[in-house]
């Protein structure tokens, strides 16, 4: 058989299955993430069975994957929200890194991954799952609730965190010397205070440049623009993840809900191969021998997202239902965990020990989010003594 038919069948094959778990995921009310990573798993090295056609295609659609994903969470907010969030948040959102960074480095060194595998596993472990956390509160009616701005301020401070801690782990990945890291940083910080700058005063302009009538020009002018910007950034040591989030950010408006409509089919297509892919790289048979360590993160990571929280929404003025509420929607991590985990391995920095971890600690998390989300109000009210009144 041929390379290209067999590079075809497989991709076909992959994306008809990805569909199928997609599917599966949705009847049970769970996020197809695990699903992916799980398929991934069964297909690459130590696998059912091994694919190798479709190599050279699905190592560019991830990376593509990588870039809808982000940019698509810059078109989620503007310049002036993001300020506005960083205003109201600093607090929780610093008390969020402390708790939720310390746990992921300290495996790390326990592991002696040393201070790079330290940086990688504490991203990891401290980025929550936006898109999780989005449909939890979608599907469970919480979007109006009292202690919803105050999971939606800490995410935003994590997103601008990402911004930040992304180029620094490009550089520290790829070994560059110490002055040459801080040129990257450098450059990383003030391309992102300059497009700030200009989304917050230019943004309409911004938006009019890709913007169109004719949808074909407009997916274009979006995908081109995106995968340009993606680009230069790698080139200047700086995260093509960075540099298409700050891309979304710029863009704003009608400009912004047109592309997030039109753009996220394609977004969940090349993501779902990004999840697929990263399985794919991971040995199934590296699981066990880590899962102790996964599951001691999941515990501890899962009563430090609570505790953040449970503060955010108390310093809102929320009940303790509604802070519980609070903590439970950012327990999940997902796509993000994962992306951070990619970068490292592929990078051959790190040991690959570390996948496995990632792996194995992402698949609990993403299942045990939704749960924790559903079912930490029944919990505490039983839970609760005397007499069981509604409290907000």
């Amino acid at each position: 058989m041929g390379t290209t038919a067999l590079a075809l069948i497989e991709l076909g094959a992959v994306i008809f299955g990805l569909a199928l778990l997609a599917r599966l995921a949705g009847r049970i009310g769970m996020s197809p993430i695990p699903f992916y990573l799980l398929g991934g798993l069964a297909f690459g090295s130590g696998g059912l069975m091994k694919l190798e056609g479709m190599a050279a295609f699905s190592h560019l659609a991830s990376e593509i994957g990588v870039i809808l994903l982000l940019l698509m969470l810059g078109l989620e907010y503007t310049a002036r929200e993001l300020v506005t969030g960083l205003r109201r948040s600093w607090q929780a959102g610093l008390l969020d890194v402390v708790l939720n960074a310390a746990p992921g480095a300290a495996a790390a060194w326990l592991l002696g991954w040393g201070p790079v595998g330290a940086l990688v596993m504490a991203g990891v472990t401290y980025i929550s799952s936006s898109s999780i956390a989005a449909k939890v509160l979608t599907d469970l009616g919480r979007i109006g609730n009292r202690e919803t701005p105050a999971v939606l301020a800490v995410l935003v401070f994590e997103d601008l965190a990402m911004a930040v801690y992304l180029p620094i782990l490009t550089v520290v990945l790829a070994g560059v010397s110490f002055v040459g890291g801080l040129q990257a940083v450098g450059a990383s910080l003030l391309m992102i205070s300059a497009v700030l700058l200009v989304a917050l005063r230019y943004g309409r302009q911004v938006s009019t440049i890709v913007d169109s009538e004719n949808a074909e020009v407009f997916l274009l002018s979006m995908i081109g623009a995106a995968l340009l910007i993606a680009g230069i950034s790698s080139a200047m040591n700086v995260s093509t993840a960075v540099g298409a989030f700050l891309l979304g950010i710029a863009i704003s408006g009608a400009t912004a809900h047109n592309a997030s409509l039109m753009l996220t089919p394609l977004r969940d297509l090349f993501a779902a191969i990004f999840f697929v892919v990263f399985g794919l790289s991971t040995d199934p048979t590296s699981l066990p021998p880590v899962l102790g360590w996964a599951a001691l993160l999941m515990v501890v990571t899962t009563l430090t997202k609570l505790a953040t929280g449970w503060w955010a929404a108390k310093r809102a003025g929320v009940a303790k239902f509604g802070r519980a509420r609070a903590g439970a929607a950012l327990v999940a991590r997902g796509e993000f965990s994962i992306v951070i985990a990619g970068l490292a391995v592929a990078s051959g920095a790190v040991p690959g020990e570390l996948a496995a971890l990632a792996t194995t600690y992402v698949l609990l998390m993403a299942v045990l989010g939704p749960v924790a989300a559903r079912t930490v109000e029944p919990v505490m009210r039983a839970l609760q003594p005397g007499p069981r009144t509604k409290t907000a």
